[in-house]
């Protein structure tokens, strides 16, 4: 079989085995991108400004641990003078996540969120999981996405020019001409054109849903290391002897002494006396790649290293930082505002693909169809086919 049939077939049931999976995935997608933008709406999310100093983490956690009593505290964030402080509970056997925010000044409760009934944790379980367990809807979004990378591969030597002429018809579509030939052209013109940006897209997400690819892609552009798997810091338990305060409110001190500009600043509770206690100091909230992650021990506050990608942004190699940035990339935030636009457009075609894909094919599965059956009739009445021969694809 030529090779060009070979790869037509290939697209062809690579498409129609993953359509639906990649259509959800695009227009889940689209809503996204702009999440934060969308959440920046919610009037809950905002203080007035004052010069008086925030609430310690530790008066933070009293207050947003009486809300909801007896959940585990994962972190509190504070974003600025302007932006109600975050406290985060959250656990995984049983399951749950919700945000207390409080004005960090006062200690008003301003508003304790349900994370599992938000509209866009929904969307982005369905994104993740399709809504199924992570142990089987994880693998069943990334052998798809795996399929669609595939697929825009093909695609790409399909779109390739024959000549000259076909060369013309390539780059745009034509919109005065029949709607079987403008679905073509929708089909192959906009997928030409944002083709990389939705491979980019689909192996950023390929990153999160595989740990063999994650660590191939890490292992490539290392130079040859392996990806070194997060793991937690421990510290010795014993009485804190360096400050009266609690460990929580001293890391967040130093926190804010060594990054007075910083946009954010996360301080993580501590589960147990043995547990590093984790700081993130963020430069840029709209991202997250650039975040510098701190472990102290809680009793000393002396800092611990850690040899895994989420450390300090200054020492992390071009491969951590690759890592790092990938969520980013995925989500169009790397660029600000014109890659999320970008990545908004990507997924929308990339979820009109499987729609206009799927029309060309029922189309020509239609017309050979009408045309086979023109020829039997024509053969039995014992009359000439040439009019069925107009019918047969091109």
């Amino acid at each position: 079989m030529p090779f060009r049939k070979i790869i037509i077939k290939l697209h062809l049931w690579l498409g129609l085995a993953s359509g639906l999976i990649v259509l959800f995935l695009g227009v889940t997608g689209c809503v996204l991108v702009f999440e934060r933008e969308i959440e920046s709406l919610q009037s809950f999310r905002y203080v007035e400004s004052s010069n008086s100093d925030f609430l310690p983490p530790s008066q933070l956690k009293k207050i947003a641990a009486a809300q909801l009593p007896g959940k585990t505290l994962h972190s509190v964030l504070y974003e600025g003078k302007e932006k109600a402080a975050q406290v985060i509970f959250y656990n995984a056997m049983p399951e749950y996540y919700y945000i207390v925010f409080i004005n960090q000044y006062t200690g008003e409760v301003l508003k304790v969120k349900n994370m599992d009934q938000d509209f866009f944790r929904v969307v982005i379980n369905g994104h993740y999981y399709l809504w199924l367990p992570p142990a089987i809807g994880q693998p069943v979004v990334a052998t798809a996405t795996l399929i669609f990378v595939i697929m825009m591969i093909t695609g790409l030597i399909l779109w390739w020019p024959k000549n000259k002429a076909a060369r013309k018809q390539r780059f745009k579509i034509k919109w005065n001409a029949r709607w079987r030939r403008v679905n073509y052209d929708l089909h192959n013109v906009p997928g030409f054109y944002i083709s990389w940006v939705i491979i980019f897209i689909a192996v950023t997400g390929l990153i999160m849903g595989f740990q063999w690819f994650a660590k191939s892609v890490y292992f490539a552009t290392s130079g040859g290391k392996n990806l070194v798997v997060y793991e937690e810091s421990y510290s010795k338990p014993m009485p804190q002897t360096t400050s009266s305060m609690p460990a929580v409110d001293s890391i967040y001190a130093i926190m804010k002494t060594e990054y007075p500009v910083a946009e954010s600043i996360e301080v993580h509770y501590p589960e147990n006396d043995s547990v590093a206690l984790c700081a993130v100091a963020n430069h840029d909230a709209s991202t997250y790649w650039k975040s510098d992650y701190r472990y102290f021990d809680q009793s000393t506050l002396k800092e611990i290293s850690v040899n895994h990608l989420y450390g300090r942004y200054p020492t992390a190699s071009v491969a951590d930082k690759i890592m790092r940035m990938n969520y980013d990339v995925h989500t169009g935030a790397i660029g600000g505002l014109p890659t999320k636009i970008l990545a908004f457009f990507a997924s929308l075609i990339a979820a009109s693909l499987p729609l206009t894909g799927f029309t060309i094919w029922y189309g020509r599965k239609k017309k050979k169809n009408i045309a086979a059956s023109l020829i039997k009739t024509s053969v039995e009445n014992d009359k000439p086919a040439e009019s069925a021969v107009v019918l047969q694809p091109n």
